[in-house]
């Protein structure tokens, strides 16, 4: 489906794009042809995993904080004097911790809240305003998560990317006269280093988890960056407001109970 040339002389923006699933993203997207930028907050780790994606193909890096319009605009300057243009944006960066909706207070919530959604948006916004709006033309990709049927033990993201999914839809609409695409990317549970950080009985669940995914295991990194460079690309041209799940069918009949089964357990650890 895809060739070395698919993303020739195309220029990417992957936000979160030093780890995990914006590392798989940057690493695919600099393999098929792109110039790729990736940003997180930390510079040491993003200078670290620029070094070792060079080898696939044209890569630079810059430290910005998704949820401060000020650092935003200033990675927009670098991309415009660095390159002169921007062809597709990739906002994965986002993050999130396991709690009880009674659990958490006002801080963690404003703290996902603002990173997932209005990060993504601002970054949105700002991106396009400097470069897809007066070119006439760009195409952005959302990575969300499976919220379709809530996302208990988890109200905070559950709820900043159904915003991020709408605003997708809505943008849509707004932005088609201007020839801009944006469609979101919804990974299920992704078979990747970050579930380590996760403590025993949390991980004990995720191995339970993988009988009940229909496919019966969980997705692969490279899973996750062959959609989003499906929307990336041509291929995808008339395809615009949409959301692809790839989870294995998860979204459609898993148990969505196991984390806060768990949660509760530590909470009331039985005597």
């Amino acid at each position: 489906m895809f060739d070395k040339n698919t993303f020739n002389n195309k220029i990417a923006l992957v936000t979160g794009g030093r780890s995990g699933i914006g590392y798989a993203i940057s690493k695919q997207l600099l393999s098929l042809g792109a110039k790729v930028i990736i940003t997180s907050r930390k510079e040491e780790l993003l200078e670290k995993a620029a070094e070792k994606l060079k080898e696939y193909g044209e890569i630079t890096h810059l430290a910005c904080d998704i949820r401060e319009t000020e650092k935003i605009q200033i990675l927009a300057e670098h991309i415009k004097k660095s390159y002169g243009s921007l062809d597709i944006l990739i906002n994965n960066a986002g993050g999130q911790f396991p709690a009880l909706a009674e659990t958490i207070n006002d801080k963690g919530w404003s703290a996902v809240i603002n990173n997932n959604l209005n990060g993504t948006f601002f970054m949105t916004r700002e991106m396009a305003n400097t470069f897809f709006i007066p070119q006439k033309k760009g195409i952005i990709v959302n990575i969300i998560a499976d919220m379709f049927r809530g996302f208990p033990g988890m109200i905070h993201t559950g709820a900043a990317r159904a915003g991020v999914e709408n605003m997708t839809k809505t943008l849509a609409q707004e932005w088609s006269d201007y020839n801009i695409r944006i469609n979101c990317v919804a990974p299920g549970i992704v078979d990747s280093s970050g579930l380590d950080t996760y403590p025993p009985p949390i991980q004990a669940m995720f191995e339970e988890a993988k009988k009940a995914i229909p496919m019966h295991r969980f997705a692969k990194e490279e899973e996750v960056s062959n959609a989003v460079c499906f929307y990336a690309s041509d291929l995808s041209s008339y395809t615009t407001g949409t959301t692809l799940y790839v989870d294995g069918a998860q979204h459609l009949n898993y148990d969505k109970m196991g984390l806060v089964n768990v949660m509760k357990s530590f909470m009331n650890p039985k005597k």
